[in-house]
């Protein structure tokens, strides 16, 4: 069944129809399409202008259809162009004559901008419901990590002492700003363009702000022709959904690292793990590469859908059906990754001695030694070369600042006393940085409190 027949005498060439058909991927959103025609018949009743028993039995009908796909008794058939005409062929000839003006006062259209909202709303509802199960569990680990130490990093060289909550917590917040953004983009997408018809609205008297009522947006839409041709919430989601890609990629990027023989931070669960064809001592971190390696799939739909919409005059056109496919495709992806990662870092065992090591052996508490010199008196420009001549005579003894003698640190520099030793203690570089945002544990320990009200908000 075509919508459009009448105006032709031949059948479309079947390359073309092909081509042109879109149920072979839009089918995903029939249950918005069903729940926009439910919420669309309901108001031309209200309005009078189909009959209560029209209405009901198109309900009815509607309501079956939806009910035999998802129990696997109807099946989506080729010929068939999109959705919607699948829906209304199969409500046609369910109830007969009733069935055909369900139509009446919109178009496809609006009828597919309005299944798309629908269904980005709702998968934006999904999506931020992983991330919460994310942040949960990176939360668990910021609990069970406030005196785990660990070296901090800047340009991949070991800086300065942190902890395992503190570095936990940078993407605690990474996600968290990803929750916002999914839902500013909910918030703004949340007008009803139902109503709209092709571009310029319809001569039925419609009560769009019950519709969209009905439907559960914040309103009708106020300009059919932006209606009809808005893709803004698609660009912006894509958008979101990049950013939430980006993080998971730059979070799998340190557990790789952290996962090497060089590095040894953390052992990642078997079950989230390969092996290797020919080297039988590999134990590879496959998911966390994958993750990684999906980001740039993620990417390419968002390029996509802005090279698509960068050149369309207004209203609709048939380019924005591309919308669609690399829509569904982001958003499963990221699904995907979301939940796979999740139950990744929920299973990983963190080596805490090997980090705690790694931050002595690294000079990570140089920066400390510096500032105990300028507690004493020292310039901070005099201070820094001092514990640049400490860490150069470190290196040629292969030792840590923490195991040099004192007679070696006055041999420097004579201001060195005892409690040097104390100053540059990783548990006192870590929790004399006290200030809101720093690894200290008992900054910590608020933002941990800060995050849990988040949590149940």
């Amino acid at each position: 069944m075509k919508l459009w027949g009448g105006r032709f005498t031949k059948e479309t060439n079947q390359l073309v129809h092909n081509f042109n058909e879109s149920l072979s991927f839009d089918q995903k959103f029939y249950h918005q399409d069903i729940d926009g025609s439910i919420a669309h018949v309901t108001m031309l009743a209200k309005q009078g202008i189909v009959s209560n028993e029209d209405k009901i039995a198109i309900i009815e009908g509607l309501e079956s259809i939806k009910e035999d796909l998802e129990e696997g008794r109807l099946e989506f058939t080729k010929e068939h162009e999109d959705i919607h005409s699948f829906v209304e062929a199969n409500l046609i000839a369910r109830i007969g004559e009733a069935g055909k003006r369900l139509h009446t006062g919109r178009s496809r259209n609006d009828q597919v901008a309005l299944d798309m909202k629908l269904y980005c709303r709702d998968e934006i509802d999904e999506i931020d419901g992983l991330i919460q199960k994310l942040l949960k569990v990176l939360l668990g680990i910021m609990e069970e990590n406030v005196d785990t130490y660990m070296p901090g990093f800047t340009h991949l060289q070991k800086a300065q002492p942190i902890t395992l909550a503190h570095h936990m917590g940078a993407y605690f917040e990474m996600f968290s700003r990803d929750r916002s953004r999914l839902q500013d983009t909910k918030n703004r997408m949340n007008y009803c363009p139902l109503g709209s018809g092709a571009l310029a609205g319809t001569t039925y008297p419609l009560d769009r702000e019950y519709t969209a009522q009905l439907l559960g947006f914040q309103g009708p839409t106020l300009n059919s022709m932006d209606s009809v041709a808005d893709r803004d919430y698609v660009i912006e989601l894509l958008s979101a959904l990049a950013t939430i890609s980006m993080h998971l990629s730059r979070f799998c990027e340190e557990i790789i690292i952290w996962n090497t023989n060089e590095y040894q931070f953390v052992e990642i669960d078997d079950a989230y793990s390969t092996g290797s064809s020919i080297m039988p001592q590999k134990k590879n971190p496959d998911i966390a590469e994958l993750v990684r390696g999906k980001t740039g799939r993620v990417y390419g739909a968002l390029m996509s859908i802005l090279t698509t919409m960068k050149g369309i005059p207004l209203a609709y056109n048939k380019d924005m059906q591309e919308d669609k496919e690399l829509t569904f495709d982001a958003i499963d992806t990221v699904k995907g990754c979301l939940a796979l990662f999740t139950g990744m870092i929920s299973t990983m065992t963190f080596r805490n001695d090997v980090m705690e090591n790694s931050a002595k052996n690294g000079f990570t508490n140089a920066t400390d030694a510096a500032d105990y010199l300028v507690n004493h008196g020292v310039p901070f420009r005099d201070a820094h070369g001092i514990v640049g001549q400490l860490v150069l005579y470190c290196i040629e003894k292969e030792k840590a600042l923490d195991d040099m003698t004192l007679e070696e640190f006055r041999a420097i520099s004579p201001v060195f006393e005892d409690d040097i030793y104390e100053a540059i203690s990783m548990e006192t570089c870590v929790k004399k940085r006290m200030t809101i945002g720093a690894p200290g544990q008992e900054a910590m320990k608020r933002v941990i409190e800060i995050y849990k009200g988040q949590l149940e908000d």
